[in-house]
């Protein structure tokens, strides 16, 4: 690879380098979070546009920290139980900043986060209808991801963990399904804690990973966030040069013919 430019990730025709996409939430403070994008590598940041002042120039602001000219910023529903409501915040991030690439997750109860699907493809419908480019925060469930890409999700985004767990992937076996079915591309959302989580990600075929509180409650986060920078590069490589086979008993290194 020594030479070669890293392929892109393509999301609605929109190319990216980096494959690390970081969120803008828990942070001590907007600098603090615009360090760690940066530490990162990131081009994308997702932002809960019902918790971040966008608009209000009284008060210190999203954007003079992280500049929507160097970032993609990619508004979320975080904390939308309804489609009615992703849909109704989704059209006032477009009226604020003309974002019509968003991030559309729709929560089932607070106390899991888990996506309500049913609620999740019925908002994907309304906001397909209006125009937009929708990458979706879905369950592991290699079925209804596939519903998803079928209604035109531009990417699905199966979470690994419960959202701020930290618990690392629990379902490699259908993530792996997920990624084998998909034809637009598949990014880990949610339950990356560490570095490895992120490189078992890519390793297992993601094309990216989206994460936020594994570097904002780090206990340092810019460290935190340059070790998720190499983790996802590190996996990508990993998964493109094909892992060797398992075997149950060993194996030499070195070649037994020849022998002394």
């Amino acid at each position: 690879m020594d030479g070669e430019l890293p392929e892109p990730l393509v999301i609605a025709g929109r190319s990216f380098t980096s494959r690390l996409i970081v969120g803008t939430g828990k942070y001590d403070s907007y600098a603090q979070n615009a360090a760690a994008a940066e530490a990162a590598g990131a081009e994308i940041v997702t932002v809960a546009v019902r918790r971040v002042n966008l608009t209000d120039k009284s008060q210190p602001m999203l954007v003079d920290y992280l500049s929507p000219e160097r970032f993609t910023f990619l508004p979320n529903t975080a904390g939308c139980y309804t489609g009615e409501d992703a849909v109704r915040t989704l059209r006032l991030a477009r009226e604020a900043g003309g974002w019509n690439l968003v991030k559309l997750e729709v929560l089932s109860d607070p106390k899991t986060l888990y996506p309500d699907m049913i609620e999740t493809l019925r908002a994907l419908d309304m906001l397909i209808a209006d125009g937009f480019e929708v990458m979706v925060y879905c369950s592991d469930d290699p079925v209804m991801a596939r519903r998803a890409e079928e209604a035109g999700a531009a990417a699905i985004m199966p979470l690994g963990a419960p959202i701020g767990s930290g618990l690392g992937i629990q379902n490699p076996v259908n993530i792996r399904l997920i990624i084998e079915q998909a034809k637009v591309p598949v990014l880990i959302d949610a339950g990356v804690g560490t570095a490895s989580d992120a490189a078992i990600a890519m390793e297992l075929g993601c094309d990216a990973v989206l994460l936020n509180t594994a570097i904002a409650e780090a206990g340092d986060p810019i460290r935190m966030a340059r070790a998720m920078k190499h983790a996802v590069i590190a996996g990508r490589e990993a998964y493109l040069a094909g892992r060797m086979q398992k075997r149950r008993y060993a194996d030499p290194s070195s070649p037994l013919a020849g022998l002394i």
